[in-house]
């Protein structure tokens, strides 16, 4: 008779999936919690003990570390000295591992627990019995998620458990175990302080397949960062098709562009970068300035806000074809409106709120880049004025928007802000008088009065000089440049204001 050993702390599915093993023929054993769920169900099992012959102790922390248990699970069956010693020692076979572990997760995620009740939760005999079950997987089925239990039972049933579906078990099996691991590395490392460690392991849940990646030919999934990780991790999708790759990427740019602001305000993305961006008292302004930024370059954006969406933005959302839609909120008096482009994706998500895994990462060939985000704001009481005229109470409040933007856009960037909104923006160009032009060509007559943000320094005075022949009254910039008197001199000698902030926003 073929055994199986069942150890869950979810016991989503466990009474069905143990009365489907027993039908099968399986003698079931089973520790502490999960024992008593089976007993409950009215379905025979024996506890783990019967097999090793030595009782639970110090509270349940050994259990199954034991011959009784191992031995079982990690002879090889083709191997006639392992059998011999099995049936030496009067150990029994173990066929089938149903295992998944302490809720340590769930744990460290609440705000009150302690440091004493997070290292209970940290499982020792599971991640155990589950890698001996997985490195034995073609003689030991391993289960670690009921979401299976159906598909194992039926596959049983048919003989049609073949050596591809172990192998693909034994895989989910031990990045199950990874993952886990990297969970406590990282609460650990929290708690003993910040920084880079000489190893690093990043672990995420499958969110959902993606139906391509960047273009049709690249296959692509979504992943979030724990159960609840809010941000667009944790969205709850509210209407519209399935979202895919660059919809994800362009959500989350404008909700974390928004997100950088205390008044109510509005972005729309394209292709990483905002072509249009507002604050306002109210949302729907916010958002009507925001698309006369850039009206052509709105078609096809996607918008983000910080508010919750009513249905005054809305009307005005769907009067073009808007391909995401993110907020914190979405109002019932919103969803009927947003319904009229069913096709529109429509997402709500809070902030998120950091977590263990609070890093920006960027593959890159052979290897990864960690660092972390960038959020820093806008200080005024930091800021050093650099010219001869500093600037009025108005254009200080534009600039403090400018350079709240100006973060969120690729390097090369330049931001104009007038009014409580972006009228131009001048993204990822090789050189910065560049991205000036663009930035000006697109404000047009709007740059006559605005202010002007640049992500870094101006190497020479002629990227200003643009800006200042564009009608541009004050700017904000790092400093820092060989040039700084040069590109001072020539603020001055136009009268304009300018205040240097000692700190860059590189974007790439």
């Amino acid at each position: 008779m073929p055994a199986a050993l069942l150890s869950v702390s979810d016991k989503t599915g466990l009474a069905a999936f143990a009365r489907g093993l027993q039908r099968l023929g399986y003698e079931l054993f089973a520790t502490g919690s999960t024992l008593q769920a089976i007993q409950d169900a009215a379905v025979d099992v024996r506890p783990v003990s019967d097999l090793t012959g030595f009782p639970e102790m110090m509270d349940g922390r050994i259990k199954t570390l034991h011959p009784g248990v191992h031995a079982g699970i990690l002879a090889r069956r083709d191997r006639r000295e392992h059998m011999h010693s099995l049936e030496q020692h009067g150990l029994r076979e173990i066929d089938l591992v149903c295992c998944n572990l302490y809720p340590f997760v769930d744990t460290v995620l609440r705000d009150s627990v302690t440091f004493e009740q997070a290292i209970e939760q940290i499982d020792i005999g599971g991640p155990a019995m589950i890698r001996a079950a997985a490195k034995n997987h073609e003689s030991v089925v391993v289960v670690v998620r009921p979401q299976r239990y159906s598909e194992i039972l039926g596959a049983l049933n048919e003989g049609t458990l073949d050596e591809q579906s172990r192998r693909r078990l034994a895989a989910e099996a031990f990045a199950h175990t990874s993952a886990y691991d990297a969970w406590i590395a990282a609460y650990l490392r929290h708690q003993g302080g910040n920084g880079f460690p000489p190893e690093i392991s990043l672990t995420g849940l499958l969110a959902q397949p993606l139906k391509y990646g960047e273009n049709e030919h690249q296959q692509a999934a979504f992943y979030r960062l724990g159960p609840d990780p809010g941000g667009v991790g944790g969205a709850e999708q509210v209407q519209g098709e399935a979202p895919g790759f660059n919809n994800l990427q362009d959500a989350s740019a404008a909700f974390q562009l928004v997100m950088d602001y205390a008044q109510p305000a509005a972005a729309i993305v394209k292709h990483m970068n905002p072509c249009g961006l507002a604050v306002a008292h109210e949302l729907a302004t916010a958002y009507r300035l925001a698309y006369e930024c850039d009206k052509i370059s709105a078609f096809g954006g996607i918008v983000g806000v910080n508010r919750p969406l009513d249905r005054s933005t809305a009307e005005q959302i769907v009067q073009i074809v808007t391909h995401v839609v993110i907020a914190p909120e979405v109002l019932d008096e919103a969803k009927d409106v947003l319904n009229r482009r069913k096709n529109m994706i429509v997402l709500a998500a809070r902030p998120s709120p950091g977590g263990l895994f609070d890093y920006d990462v960027r593959s890159v060939p052979g290897g990864f880049l960690v660092q972390e985000w960038d959020r820093a704001g806008f200080d005024r009481a930091s800021c050093q004025t650099v010219t001869r005229r500093a600037p009025t109470e108005e254009e200080w409040a534009q600039l403090g928007f400018a350079w709240a933007a100006v973060k969120h856009v690729k390097s090369n960037a330049i931001v104009l802000f007038k009014g409580g909104a972006a009228v131009g923006v001048g993204a990822g160009q090789m050189s910065r008088v560049e991205a000036v032009q663009l930035a000006v060509q697109r404000a047009g007559e709007r740059s006559r009065g605005a202010v002007m943000a640049s992500d870094a320094f101006f190497p020479f005075p002629d990227g200003l000089e643009l800006g200042i022949r564009a009608g541009v009254r004050a700017v904000i910039q790092p400093g820092g440049s060989m040039k700084d008197a040069d590109v001072i001199a020539a603020a001055d000698v136009a009268g304009i204001a300018m205040v240097t902030t000692g700190r860059r926003h590189f974007k790439h």
